[in-house]
Parts: structure tokens; sequence; C-alpha cells
């Protein structure tokens, strides 16, 4: 049996409490989305819980298998709308607290799944 050892992406979140995600060796203190080999700080405006299609349409564009809206401290519903919207693009789309959010993206990038977090930070 040969063991290898996988190396970490380098948009793992490494750390994350109210006002901050810590990204590889970036710490990120705004609104964020993650891909597995990118961060992008331009998506996200405002409240991610107040969120649109339209408002996503770079993402969307991009094809993720799933998206994850991680919708800060508090517990949220999802955007009717938005969920509506990503069903009819045949994306995945789950909704929970940051901290949970960031651990669920860790996992799913470790098997090479094709996901976003959206991930509100404060």
């Amino acid at each position: 049996m040969k063991f290898t050892r996988e190396t970490p992406s380098a948009v793992t979140v490494r750390h994350v409490e109210q006002g901050l995600i810590r990204v590889g060796h970036d710490s990120i203190s705004e609104n964020v989305v993650l891909f597995r080999d990118a961060v992008r700080r331009d998506i996200v405006a405002g409240d991610v819980d107040e969120l649109t299609a339209a408002d996503l349409a770079g993402l969307i564009d991009e094809g993720p298998e799933l998206i994850i809206l991680g919708a800060g401290w508090q517990p949220a519903l999802p955007p009717r709308e938005l969920v509506f919207a990503l069903a009819r693009k045949g994306i995945g789309f789950e909704m929970m607290d940051t901290p949970a959010a960031c651990r669920t993206f860790n996992i799913l990038i470790s098997e090479a799944r094709d996901v976003a977090a959206i991930l509100q930070v404060r």
C-alpha cells in the first residue's frame, strides 16, 4: 500500500472568528467568496442573507456544483428566490453559520469538489 501526502489547497481556511477569517497566509476582514483555487473579494457586498441571483451572476457563471453560504454567527433563513434560481441552474446550495461553512468548504475542497463559499465575516 502506498501512502501519499496531499498538499492542502492555497485557499484552505486556517482560522475563523467573528470579524476575521484566515485563508492560507491572508487575513480577511470583509465578506469574501472562496473557490478551490481563488479568493474573490469583489463579489459580495452587504448582508449575505439578502443576496439575489443577480448579485451572484458572475459566481453562477463559474458553474460550481455547490455554493455554501456562511451567514455570519446568527441562524438565518436562505433567500428564497436565490435558492430557486440556483436550483434552476443545477447548482446545489447550503446555508449555515460562517464557522460551519468554513469547515464544510475545507472538507469539500480536500475531496477535489467544485465548490464555492460565500462567507459573511461579521
